[in-house]
């Protein structure tokens, strides 16, 4: 007896030791991972505690593969992150590209396909040890052996469901991620948003749309149980429909996000709708912002949305790529986190946010 418990106190011992090890180890200032969820209407953490994402949108990850250049328009070091984060956000939305990520349709090698999923997992990677959830987004696509360079009306059926039963078998078991299916559906029914159909897309021809229904389905067939985001049609701007049309989702996650900007706002009917839809569902405003160099429109529609527990994310940070305070909303002017004017007030109300 004495020698089994002399080994119990060496095995003690032993495992003590290890620990401290790893926790030695551990990247100074490193955050677990967050965990997120649905429950009811409210996005929620591993303890079920409300969460409301606060955040920002990194463009760049979906139009660099595509021109063939990079990756990332500006750095994606965990230095760049920690700028990000002195701007109290707790969640980034990730832009993708369909045809970098598949690696089809002529993407040169080393920047889609296997290349462009590491580099996205490695940025994922760093974001959820800075203690951010990260949603990803499907940006452009194209259909049949176009390469993705826009925002067509729908995903399409061509390469979208294997873009995301892609996306979500690497992610499956990531609970700090989220799943946005398409960034701004346009010029669609209802029906079409649900079911597909088939459409005609400037400069892509006439195509097979896959709707909403498709992709959820898509998602769920890894066996994912992320929350999705399903925006709604009007480039997103309109989700009048959004409660006859909602696909079946066996996780019961499904969140609604809306898109607004000053020259796209959200008026009476439209924040009906979003009431409406928060009475049962989570809802995320994925991207705010305005176009004139001025915070006038998303500081009262942030005020409304913060008093009915409405998530939202501004578009975008991104100092390259074309944007420019009126040539397209941006909230930096480089990537050391100098505001734009719309840049300054997201930053201030966020920072007010969190002293609360």
């Amino acid at each position: 007896m004495r020698t089994i418990a002399g080994g119990a106190t060496v095995r003690r011992v032993a495992l003590a030791l290890a620990l401290l090890l790893v926790a030695l180890a551990a990247p100074a200032g490193a955050a677990a991972a967050p965990w997120i969820g649905v429950s009811g209407n409210q996005l929620v953490d591993r303890a079920g505690h409300p969460v409301r994402l606060l955040g920002v949108n990194r463009s760049g990850t979906e139009y660099a593969c595509q021109q063939a250049w990079g990756f990332f328009d500006g750095p994606s070091d965990m230095a760049s992150i920690r700028v990000m984060k002195t701007w109290r956000v707790n969640s980034v939305r990730v832009a993708l590209n369909e045809t970098c990520w598949l690696g089809i349709n002529g993407i040169e090698s080393r920047y889609g396909g296997a290349a462009y999923r590491r580099t996205i997992r490695a940025y994922v990677d760093k974001l959820e040890r800075a203690g951010l959830y990260v949603i990803l987004n499907l940006e452009l696509a194209a259909p049949g052996g176009f390469q993705a360079s826009s925002i067509p009306p729908m995903a399409d059926a061509d390469h979208s469901p294997d873009f995301w039963r892609s996306v979500a078998a690497e992610y499956r078991g990531d609970r700090a991620v989220l799943f946005d299916l398409y960034t701004e559906p346009h010029d669609v029914g209802w029906s079409c948003w649900e079911n597909g159909c088939e459409i005609e897309g400037e400069g892509v021809g006439s195509y097979r749309a896959a709707g909403m229904a498709e992709l959820v389905d898509a998602v769920r067939s890894t066996g994912a149980r992320q929350p999705i985001l399903l925006g709604g049609v009007d480039w997103s701007r309109d989700l009048s429909g959004w409660l006859d049309h909602l696909p079946t989702d066996p996780a019961d996650a499904l969140v609604a996000s809306n898109h607004t900007y000053d020259y796209a706002a959200c008026g009476a009917s439209c924040r009906a709708a979003l009431v409406q839809i928060a009475a049962g569902h989570p809802v995320v405003s994925g991207e705010i912002g305005e176009g004139d160099c001025a915070d006038r429109y998303i500081n009262p529609y942030m005020r409304w949305a913060d008093r009915h527990g409405i998530s939202y994310l501004a578009w975008a940070w991104d100092a390259g790529g074309g944007w420019t305070c009126r040539g397209g909303p941006t909230l930096i002017k480089d990537y050391d986190g100098t505001p734009t004017a719309f840049g300054v007030g997201f930053r201030d109300h966020l920072r007010a946010q969190a002293g609360r």
